[in-house]
């Protein structure tokens, strides 16, 4: 019987969630971080992964769209989106239904979609002199943001709040609830 649930996580650019997720779980006695995965050859998460020691791999999209993508994880029992902006192939989802976890920095379903994540959704935010923000922990499906709803942290938004302030706060609200929220559902499924 497999001791361990291994995580790979999926990451677009500095990677500071998939590095908080990597301590999260380093001596966890199920969970651990298998690998991380980028789309981006000079993200900073590969430096991160370095230093945590985890195997990190950069692939190009027609490398991810195609179905032989999936040898890449074939010992992963669940996949986080960690600030990975690409959609997730049909065939994909498939093979792992109800096992990506994604985190998007808005209440969804406000500000989600193609396009929005970082700065983006931060600046519509504020324009659409929203009182609160926070964050949405979902499962993927075919669409962008549209997955069930796992979790939600709100923050409020102050007038002094920039997209920088803000994109701040959001990532406090991240690093608190992230981890916990993928150890308690992945716990859950277990039973």
């Amino acid at each position: 019987m497999k001791n361990k649930i291994n995580l790979a996580i999926l990451a677009s650019g500095s990677g500071s969630n998939a590095e908080n997720i990597v301590q999260y779980f380093e001596q966890h006695e199920i969970i651990q971080v298998k690998e991380i995965l980028s789309n981006k050859k000079d993200a900073y998460v590969h430096e991160r992964a370095k230093k945590l020691n985890i195997p990190s791999y950069t692939f190009s999209k027609e490398e991810f769209q195609d179905t032989s993508f999936i040898k890449r994880l074939a010992d992963i029992d669940y996949i986080v989106l960690a600030g990975f902006l690409w959609l997730i192939p049909k065939y994909l989802v498939s093979a792992f239904q109800n096992r990506i976890i994604n985190i998007h920095p808005a209440l969804l379903p406000k500000y989600g979609g193609k396009g929005m994540y970082g700065d983006r959704v931060h600046k519509a935010v504020i324009d659409g002199k929203e009182k609160t923000t926070g964050i949405t922990i979902h499962l993927v499906n075919e669409k962008y943001d549209e997955g069930e709803h796992l979790f939600q942290a709100e923050c409020p938004i102050t007038d002094q709040d920039t997209p920088q302030t803000l994109a701040q706060k959001i990532h406090n609200l991240e690093h608190k609830d992230f981890p916990q929220v993928i150890e308690k559902y992945i716990r859950s499924r277990a039973k």
